[in-house]
């Protein structure tokens, strides 16, 4: 598939496939509410990508940024500086291993579906079939933009995301527009996912070197290992939300939820592509300093453009969400408008510092008090405030996490905050969000 020839960063093209990402699966959501799908039905579509995330997010996730600090320099095959367009052994082994790990989960789903259960539904889960089979596919594929980026063909990924955008939207809708049930638009996804994979191998003939690697795999789940379960215990917050509302309400609760359970998503998709992009330069320890000033700039940048945005979307989140779906979805906004807090603590990268010098194992640590913290925390305030609540106790354990790797960064690492964080803009920032949405809380500033 030819590329478009532009002139894209490696933070710019991650961030903007992320964002892609998230814009397709928003207006398939739209879409949904507008054609007049019951909320039953738009809960089985939703549950079935948060299965699929929730199975696969934290090992993938894990793997790439693994593989990353690991493309350049590694102890199988040395150091080097890559040139664009040099066939690598290290993409052809991390690609083995996400399709490893692939078919072990979807082996695991396929021996335990007869004893799922989930909206009242046991052993006969709607879905759940094509749910795995999409779980299968697209794993692997998450791997084309970063070999694009680690290949600094950025160009080539915006024309990657636009037309797996275009296709993955055509893929969701057109089925229950025509009036099919709603798991033809998981089976399209499949299909999509099909689509990637040939493309995916295309990619690995052009870049990769056929090299199978025990030695360098061993060295990638070493590295892997810490980070992934820091992935899982971290992440895990917003999909233990999800599993309790799945287990103790409707699918049509579920579909209120998940629909305002949403972060900024240009906040989370910048801030990850901006960490992801980072990792293989501390690989040069002759330019960590340089590295964390960039980091600061590139922060700077998100903030002047995500925290205007968050404050709009607090003052207009009810209209908004009446408007783009239906009024039966405004309770959604609710959930929404805590979530717009997690800025605060999504535009601090201490931990993109630790994964870059290969810190994972303190990075696991504390995020298992993370985890232990917003457990606790929801019990404590799910009883006041009910799945507002819930959302609140994930924001809170988020921010402090952070401040606990800001810490360690700077009394084990002699990082100070300031390097790489530009704390007097983050000041302000976060008071005037904070300032908003108290005033909006309690009933100050009233838009409907």
């Amino acid at each position: 598939m030819p590329g478009a020839r532009i002139n894209v960063s490696n933070v710019t093209g991650l961030q903007a496939i992320n964002i892609l990402r998230f814009l397709t699966f928003l207006i398939i959501s739209i879409v949904f509410t507008k054609i007049g799908l019951s909320k039953e039905e738009i809960g089985l579509f939703e549950i079935s990508i948060f299965i699929a995330s929730v199975a696969s997010f934290f090992w993938v996730n894990g793997l790439i940024q693994a593989f990353l600090p690991l493309f350049k320099s590694n102890k199988t095959f040395g150091e080097k500086e890559q040139l664009a367009g040099t066939k690598s052994p290290e993409v052809f082994n991390i690609y083995v291993i996400l399709v490893f790990f692939s078919l072990v989960v979807f082996l695991i789903g396929l021996a335990i579906k007869s004893n799922f259960s989930v909206f009242g539904y046991s052993g006969n889960v709607p879905l759940l079939n094509a749910t795995l089979w999409y779980l299968l596919l697209s794993s692997p594929a998450n791997l084309i933009e970063y070999i694009y980026m680690v290949q600094d063909k950025n160009g080539n990924t915006l024309s990657y995301g636009y037309a797996t955008s275009v296709l993955q939207l055509c893929a969701a809708i057109l089925p229950v527009t025509l009036g099919y049930d709603v798991i033809w638009s998981i089976r399209g996804l499949v299909v999509v996912s099909i689509i990637k994979n040939i493309w995916l191998v295309t990619l690995l003939y052009n870049y990769s070197e056929i090299k199978f690697s025990f030695p360098f795999v061993k060295e990638v789940l070493l590295l892997a290992a810490p980070i992934t379960f820091s992935i899982l215990v971290s992440g895990s917050a917003q999909y233990i939300d999800g599993l309790i509302i799945s287990t103790h309400y409707t699918a049509e609760d579920f579909a209120i939820f998940r629909y305002g359970a949403k972060e900024l998503p240009f906040v989370v998709m910048m801030a990850a592509g901006l960490s992801s992009a980072l990792l293989t330069e501390f690989s040069k320890k002759e330019k960590i300093k340089e590295t964390l000033g960039l980091l600061r700039k590139k922060s700077l940048r998100i903030m002047h453009a995500m925290y205007p945005l968050s404050i709009m979307l607090l003052l207009f989140a009810k209209p908004l969400y009446k408007w783009m779906f239906s009024p039966e979805f405004t309770r959604s906004a609710d959930i929404f408008v805590i979530y717009l807090l997690a800025i605060m603590s999504r535009i601090l990268f201490p931990h993109t510092i630790l994964i870059g010098l290969k810190k994972t194992k303190t990075l696991f640590r504390i995020s298992v008090i993370e985890v232990i913290l917003n457990i606790v925390l929801s019990l404590w305030l799910v009883d006041g405030y009910g799945t507002v609540g819930v959302a609140l106790a994930t924001i809170i354990t988020y921010f402090i996490s952070r401040l606990i790797l800001i810490l360690y960064n700077y009394i084990k690492l002699g990082i100070k905050p300031g390097e790489y964080i530009p704390l007097k803009w983050y000041a302000f920032y976060s008071f005037v969000l904070a300032t908003v949405f108290i005033l909006l809380d309690r009933g100050i500033i009233t838009i409907q």
